[in-house]
């Protein structure tokens, strides 16, 4: 039987709606480390709250330093005290949850000077924390899913170097993961070339303490142009950053109402969306990642 003209419009109209109102799911991603009294890492994982944690951070490395990771009291690695971490790790992995060395942060001694110390670099994480073998791996023999890029000092250079050079190893038996937390401002001043390579799987786009691209009260539009731009320009699965309550950052809090009624709605339509990521161990004292959890 022969379909009528209003018959086939009618199917357009649906499948356009229907295109409209496509919502992809995500997960959330939080960073544990930079406070001792955030619950140990197995707590955290317990929560069942989170896909992804980020080690944070190992904020010293590159261009001849001696690499040290720092967690925020939680353990002493200059005595070997974060070895016992291990454990931790792979209670999160028996549950599902990606767990990554996060590399950089706000504050430490950290640069590459070369492709040559880039290579460097990535061999020395590929076997202190990844599927290599060392005799003094910081966090035991607990093998991380990947590294993070969390990079906001130092050199703009030589960072594609390194992703390069740490997804070389993926070659290798187990899959390194590589994920990144550029500012907003598009594009990011450290990371730019290296999310270029296409080699990242995860970015969680930094959307606070920065005024041109976050959230104020009542104003939406910023943050979800800058979205546009970067669901529009980076070929990986993009998180929306955020500060898990308003004493974790400087500006760019979204009270969960807002963020479920006018902003997830919104972003879901991308199948870029990946989720939200969120700083850090604020979540456990502001709730936060429970009340967004169904609608993210």
């Amino acid at each position: 039987m022969a379909r009528t003209p209003q018959s086939t419009a009618l199917l357009i109209s649906l499948s356009v709606l229907a295109f409209l109102q496509t919502s992809y799911a995500g997960g959330i991603a939080i960073y544990w480390g930079q406070n001792g009294i955030e619950g140990t890492l197995t707590e955290t994982c317990n929560t069942g709250k989170y896909s992804y944690v980020n080690i944070a951070f190992l904020n010293q490395f590159g261009n001849g330093r001696t690499p040290e990771i720092n967690l925020g009291g939680h353990c002493d690695p200059a005595s070997n005290g974060c070895t016992s971490l291990s454990t931790d790790i792979r209670n999160c992995q028996n549950q599902g949850i990606k767990v990554m060395l996060s590399i950089g942060g706000a504050d430490g001694s950290y640069s590459l000077s070369s492709s040559k110390d880039a290579q460097k670099v990535a061999n020395y994480l590929w076997n202190n924390f990844l599927g290599g073998q060392s005799s003094s791996r910081p966090l035991g023999d607990a093998v991380l899913d990947g590294i993070d890029f969390n990079i906001e000092l130092g050199s703009t250079k030589y960072w594609d170097n390194l992703a390069r050079a740490l997804s070389g190893f993926s070659k290798r038996a187990r899959k390194v993961y590589l994920t990144a937390a550029p500012q907003c401002a598009f594009p990011d001043r450290f990371l730019g070339a290296a999310l270029k390579t296409g080699l990242f799987d995860h970015v969680w786009v930094q959307f606070y303490n920065n005024a041109p691209c976050q959230y104020t009260t009542g104003n939406t539009n910023k943050l979800l142009n800058s979205w546009n731009r970067w669901t529009s320009s980076i070929n990986s699965r993009i998180f929306l950053g955020l500060p898990a309550s308003s004493a974790a950052a400087g500006g760019g809090f979204i009270p969960a109402n807002v963020l479920t009624s006018q902003i997830l709605p919104v972003i879901k339509r991308s199948p870029k969306y990946g989720g939200v990521m969120l700083w850090s161990y604020y979540d456990d004292q502001s709730g936060y990642a429970s009340t967004i959890k169904s609608s993210v």
